[in-house]
This record gives structure tokens, C-alpha cells and sequence, in this order.
């Protein structure tokens, strides 16, 4: 069993950055690929980013050369950076795992809210 808790979240003005937390608790951190996704009222949830095992990423348009994923290991964490926000990456943000291997293993953190005002 996954467990998965986000911090960070919080309000900033635009422009402004925001660095997003997710620990993980379980085990076997390293064979996960880790991502967070957004969801903005009224809105789906979106992929923003992901790491895999090998430290490989991938981001939505919408956040390249905003944002950055990275894991730590040792730490069990999963982190997002997050610069020059804008208004329209407000939302609820949500940090996910997905076994390498055993695809059904999927698991969510509760989210943590990033509010950014113009």
C-alpha cells in the first residue's frame, strides 16, 4: 500500500513561484513513475508533469520552461517547481504513483490548492 501526501500549495501573485512536495509512503519509491496532475474548477484533471524510475520527464505545453519535476530517492519525495505562474494555472494539484511494472498500482494524494491572482 502507497500512501501520498502534497504540500506547498498556497496563494501567490502572478509572476510569482511555488515549490509543491509530495512524499511518498510505501515502498519500492524508485520503481514508480511519479507525475502531478491539475484540476481547475469545472475543469478535468490534466497531466502536468512526470518523472519516471530513470529520472526521464515529461510536461504539458502549457508548463515547459515554467516548471520542473524531480524526484529525491532518499528523501522518498517527489518535488514541483513551479515559476512565472499565471493566473491560469490555478487549480488543485494532485500528486500521483504508477508502478513501472504493475500498471494497476495507481495511487493519488489528496491535492493541495495553488491559487494565483493577476
Amino acid at each position: 500500500q502507497v500512501e501520498l501526501s502534497e504540500s506547498g500549495g498556497g496563494s501567490v501573485q502572478a509572476g510569482g513561484s511555488l515549490r509543491l512536495s509530495c512524499g511518498f509512503l510505501g515502498s519500492s519509491f524508485s520503481l514508480y513513475v511519479m507525475g502531478w496532475y491539475r484540476q481547475a474548477p469545472g475543469e478535468q484533471r490534466e497531466l502536468v508533469a512526470t518523472i519516471n524510475a530513470g529520472g526521464g520527464t515529461n510536461y504539458a505545453d502549457s508548463v515547459k520552461g515554467r516548471f520542473t519535476i524531480s524526484r529525491d530517492i532518499a528523501k522518498n519525495t517527489v518535488y514541483l517547481q513551479m515559476n512565472s505562474l499565471k493566473p491560469e494555472d490555478t487549480a488543485v494539484y494532485y500528486c500521483n504513483a504508477v508502478h513501472t511494472w504493475f500498471v494497476d498500482r495507481v495511487y493519488w494524494g489528496q491535492g493541495t490548492q495553488v491559487t494565483v491572482s493577476s
